[in-house]
């Protein structure tokens, strides 16, 4: 039987693994994390190979492929993990592709670690694929603490969602497997967003109106 690693800082990796385990049910899968040092998307690149590598290496030892299901780890240090490890690796990264080809405002928000967003992989990405795009990058760094410590602040999140929104995002990358456990939230506040500023400007009576 084969055997497939999921690594993460933290939670965000519990998905990606059952992701994997529905997807393959032939294979093994391993997930291990670093919680102890959370949170990863404030570390610089130093730190982050520091921290992870020894994890991988002892991963590498009972695993044929690992996936990093970590956006700030794939971005920033992925190609150095690649040349230390004896196994192949698969990285998680933003969804810019795909986010650039739908947009119709031309407008994209990007939820990501503030680790992700300086990476040269993360620029690489914005520079490929979303060219003639506006790419809004709220604030996010806090955001895989509260989901860590199941202490959501849902007025927080409003916040970040409708600023992006505010100006002219369509389409939101998450772009840390941490968020997928706040998707749902997510999804419901961009709704709740836009029925009120929908509802907002059609109650604006046109110029020349009468009554």
């Amino acid at each position: 039987m084969k055997t497939i690693g999921v690594f993460d800082s933290g939670v965000g990796g519990k998905s990606v693994a059952a992701a994997i385990r529905k997807a393959f049910p032939d294979w093994h899968v391993i997930d291990v994390d670093d919680k102890e040092h959370l949170p990863y998307g404030t570390k610089t690149p130093e730190e982050l190979k520091a921290l992870s590598l020894p994890i991988l290496n002892t991963l590498s030892k009972s695993c044929d492929i690992i996936v990093i299901a970590c956006n700030t780890v794939t971005t920033t240090i992925i190609e150095d993990l690649r040349a230390s490890l004896p196994v192949p690796l698969i990285g998680l990264e933003p969804m810019v592709k795909p986010a650039a080809e739908q947009t119709k405002s031309g407008v994209i928000a990007v939820c990501a670690t503030p680790a992700t967003l300086a990476s040269n992989r993360y620029q690489w990405l914005k520079d490929t694929y979303a060219q003639g795009k506006k790419v809004v990058e709220p604030d996010c760094s806090d955001w895989t603490s509260m989901i860590e410590s199941n202490q959501v602040d849902r007025n927080h999140i409003e916040d970040r969602i409708e600023e992006a929104l505010n100006q002219g995002a369509d389409v939101i990358v998450l772009g840390c497997t941490h968020y997928h456990w706040i998707e749902k939230l997510i999804k419901e506040i961009a709704e709740w967003i836009f029925l009120v500023v929908v509802s907002a400007r059609l109650a604006r009576p046109s110029a020349g109106a009468r009554f």
